[in-house]
């Protein structure tokens, strides 16, 4: 077969990891050629071509773009100097988001000339991301969509796709190798991950209070967008201000490898996870993950056999420790700002119950709160033992945190999972198979956009720090 694989840029990040280990898993049989709109990484090595038109929206210049046709031209003659007989499969990755606003209508193009298309969907507008969200136009109807966990599958054959048109691709997981380290870290708890928002920093440092010996938390690189940077700038002062004993940037003063190799544990606080690498690839490295689990995400990996049960899914903040008042004010105006960032119209009643869902059993959950709110909690807690002691009380997964518990048994368990499930033999396997299905079925089916968001935009786990980015102060 030969496949041809699209993506708005090729930056190194999760997507082009992505790419580039479906080209290594499919051509020791078949063919590749990636076509991008930005130039790719000096190491990336699949046959490659560049078309400015796929790129991301010149926000400066929009006139510049060049119009849908063009640039589906420019790719369909790209296919054809490459391949003279053409390509069984267009594998475009991540069409929903909205930052090439032409990409739809390139796509319809060459849906419309023949080409069998796979949209392969790792982040959905419709999942916090409303600067990535287009009103104005539908997906692209009658074509195959990929996902990359169970719950995005269940997700868009609620929103009307047919099952046989939807497919679910698991990661492959590359281990990580500690082994040949070049130098020496200090014994952390490492959190290995960009500091952006849905990274949920500050969570990360309420664990801290809780980490045996005076252990650090060690997070390894900071964000890349403005907005993230701010909070995350936010949160470094606020720890030196506070003297928690935290690492920021540590990829910077530490080889990477060294600092998994030398940390007691991985920990991770995150809200948003597409895939869920942070779940599985601790253990491949003989370390233990503690943290936050993300149900939807890890139910997968529970399903073959991988052990996350010890993770804690809510951390409970009393809610006279909080100002209800001020936060319910807050959240239903972020809530309102959101349905119209969206162009949707909210329900109020069902607003309303949403509210009084999130706040049940006496509290609500950290994740749930933004930044402000969250420091205000940890002003509380911070010297204060006797509060300290209530808040793990009230969560009782913190104790692990404390004393953590004999690992060796699930950390050999999990690495062995790993390897059976997500191995390249597997991931080729299931990719083949794929794009036979994409080549022979031919599927009647369109997303209806509004039924896609209200599976995601739901009052009652609304987050702040998810949804809303204004007047974080």
């Amino acid at each position: 077969m030969k496949i041809v694989y699209v993506h708005m840029h090729l930056k190194p990040g999760g997507v082009t990891t992505v790419i580039s280990r479906q080209v290594a898993a499919i051509t020791k049989e078949n063919h590749a050629l990636v076509i991008t709109g930005d130039d790719p990484p000096a190491d990336f090595s699949a046959p490659h071509v560049r078309i400015d038109g796929l790129g991301y929206d010149d926000l400066d210049f929009p006139e510049k773009d060049p119009p849908p046709n063009e640039t589906a031209e420019a790719v369909i003659s790209a296919i054809y100097e490459h391949w003279p007989d053409g390509c069984d499969v267009i594998h475009v990755h991540n069409p929903l988001l909205a930052k090439n606003s032409r990409l739809l209508s390139i796509l319809d193009r060459l849906k419309q000339k023949g080409f069998n298309l796979f949209l392969q969907i790792h982040d959905f507008p419709e999942d916090g991301r409303p600067w990535s969200y287009d009103t104005t136009r539908e997906y692209l109807s009658d074509c195959h969509y990929g996902v990359i966990n169970n719950r995005d599958c269940g997700i868009l054959i609620k929103s009307g796709l047919k099952p046989e048109g939807v497919h679910t691709l698991f990661n492959m997981v590359a281990p990580f190798v500690i082994r040949d380290v070049q130098g020496e870290a200090i014994p952390t708890v490492l959190y290995p991950v960009r500091g952006i928002r849905r990274k949920n920093i500050g969570e990360a440092l309420l664990l801290s209070l809780y980490f045996p010996d005076d252990t650090p938390l060690a997070i390894t690189l900071p964000p890349n967008s403005p907005m993230d940077w701010f909070v995350y700038k936010e949160w470094k002062e606020y720890a030196e201000k506070k003297a928690l004993n935290a690492i920021f940037e540590a990829s910077a003063k530490y080889d990477f490898r060294a600092l998994v190799a030398d940390a007691r544990y991985l920990v991770t606080t995150s809200i948003i996870e597409g895939f869920g690498f942070a779940f599985l690839e601790p253990w491949t490295a003989g370390k233990a993950l503690m943290g936050r689990k993300l149900p939807d995400i890890c139910s997968d990996f529970e399903a073959k056999g991988i052990g996350l049960e010890h993770l804690y899914e809510k951390m409970l903040v009393p809610s006279e420790w909080m100002d209800c008042v001020a936060f319910e004010k807050r959240w239903k105006r972020c809530l309102r700002d959101t349905f119209v960032r969206y162009g949707a119209a909210m329900d109020e009643s069902a607003a309303s119950e949403g509210f009084a869902t999130l706040c049940q059993n006496g509290g609500i959950d950290f994740s749930m709160l933004d930044e402000p709110f969250q420091r205000n909690i940890m002003d509380r807690l911070i010297g204060n033992t006797s509060e300290v002691k209530r808040f793990e009380e009230i969560n009782p997964a913190l104790k692990q945190f404390r004393r953590p518990p004999a690992f060796s048994r699930m950390i050999s368990r999990n690495r062995d999972a790993i390897a059976k499930h997500y191995n390249q033999d597997a991931y080729r396997e299931r990719l083949v198979d794929i794009y036979k299905k994409v080549i022979t079925i031919r599927v009647r089916h369109a997303i209806d956009k509004s039924i896609l968001l209200r599976q995601f935009l739901q009052p009652k786990n609304f987050s702040l720090m998810k949804w809303c980015d204004d007047e974080l102060e």
